[in-house]
């Protein structure tokens, strides 16, 4: 037990300084992606035939456009475009928002869910559902409760009943073997109740979109309140997704 104890004191402080530090992020990050129109050939079609979910899409007298809610940040595209128009900013983690829009374009993002952030300013209780998922956005979420990240500092948890919980966090594609148990979960929630989609295939279904055995995202099934795209989404996307949920300054760890 001493050993224990005197191994801890020497580790020291291990929780990290986000925010309001940013992030330590790895080398192969793959942030917000986006096209530039003076670079991009509108006649080309290289990154649409490489992008294995289509999220990358024309809209009639536009310039592309990628689905954060759809891409896998793969960065297929980036290799098969010609001209070099196709970009990941390995900065930008911020990549949650509030409306599917707002994934699509983050300057048409709706407003954060007001009786949440009155409600659940301070402390927010969360019951996570791996609906089918590979584990991936499940560990990245788990993560935030170890030392390295220290979730409780900002009033968050994570409960194991639905029926002590604000939030419904979902990772997955809905699978079909699946929905009764969600369904059940989020029915067992008490009123006021609020939804997270946690990765592309909580969003959009991923690459399981056309499975018959897969239900193609949340949305068809409950609509989210937050959106927080990646295949995995990187743990500091979460958290600041989470935050800025709740209303808090991302500046500050003070809730």
């Amino acid at each position: 037990m001493f050993n224990i104890f005197k191994a801890r004191l020497q580790q020291g402080y291990q929780t990290g300084k986000f925010p309001p530090a940013p992030p330590n992020l790895p080398e192969q990050f793959q942030g917000r992606p986006a096209i530039d129109p003076a670079k991009c050939q509108q006649d080309c079609s290289a990154c649409q035939e490489v992008c294995p979910t289509g999220a990358i899409a024309q809209v009639p007298g536009q310039a592309l456009t990628v689905d954060t809610g759809k891409c896998l940040f793969c960065g297929e595209c980036v290799t098969a475009c010609p001209t070099g128009a196709i970009r990941f900013d390995p900065k930008e983690y911020h990549l949650a928002a509030f409306s599917r829009q707002g994934l699509l374009d983050p300057q048409q993002d709706g407003p954060p869910p007001a009786e949440l952030q009155k409600i659940c300013g301070r402390s927010l209780s969360i019951r996570q559902v791996s609906a089918g998922g590979c584990a991936a956005c499940e560990l990245d979420f788990n993560v935030l409760n170890t030392l390295a990240w220290d979730l409780s500092r900002f009033g968050i948890a994570v409960t194991p009943s639905p029926r002590h919980a604000d939030c419904l966090l979902v990772t997955g594609p809905i699978s079909r073997n699946m929905l009764t148990g969600l369904q059940k979960t989020y029915s067992a929630m008490p009123r006021p109740k609020w939804v997270i989609a946690c990765g592309t295939c909580a969003i959009s279904g991923g690459i399981y979109q056309d499975s018959s055995e897969c239900c193609g995202g949340l949305e068809k099934i409950i609509k989210p309140d937050l959106y927080i795209p990646g295949c995995p989404p990187h743990p500091a996307s979460i958290l600041a997704g989470l935050l800025r949920l709740m209303g808090k300054d991302s500046g500050s760890t003070q809730p």
